[in-house]
């Protein structure tokens, strides 16, 4: 991943996270990762646990970023959520799973975000 790409994507998890934040949410982790791959941003809404994966684009030229979350990556963050809740000893916890697109210029600067709750 070039140095461009990965800052898009840290400002637009960033964005995401400030979010989730201001909506009163408590964010558990960010950026969890092992062998397997890696979670965005794990949090509290105050009822259940939620892994949201976070896609950033500087365009919607190909769709919003929460359309190239395909079946594959659905399967990848269900299988780190089974990780996270296992180390964390949360297996007691209800769960979903969300995505957040967020559109920026090619300046990064925010544009737009949408959130898709229970996405998958």
């Amino acid at each position: 991943m070039t140095f461009q790409r990965k800052a898009i994507g840290q400002r637009g998890e960033d964005i995401a996270a400030g979010y989730l934040v201001s909506k009163g949410w408590e964010l558990i982790a960010r950026n969890w990762s092992t062998k397997l791959g890696e979670l965005d941003i794990v949090a509290n809404d105050g009822l259940q646990l939620i892994f949201v994966e976070v896609r950033t684009t500087t365009s919607n030229q190909f769709g919003l970023g929460f359309q190239s979350v395909q079946y594959r990556k659905q399967q990848q963050v269900r299988k780190l959520a089974v990780q996270f809740m296992q180390k964390q000893k949360l297996e007691h916890l209800s769960i979903r799973f969300d995505v957040i697109s967020v559109l920026l210029t090619k300046e990064r600067e925010f544009v737009d975000l949408n959130h898709l709750e229970g996405a998958f």
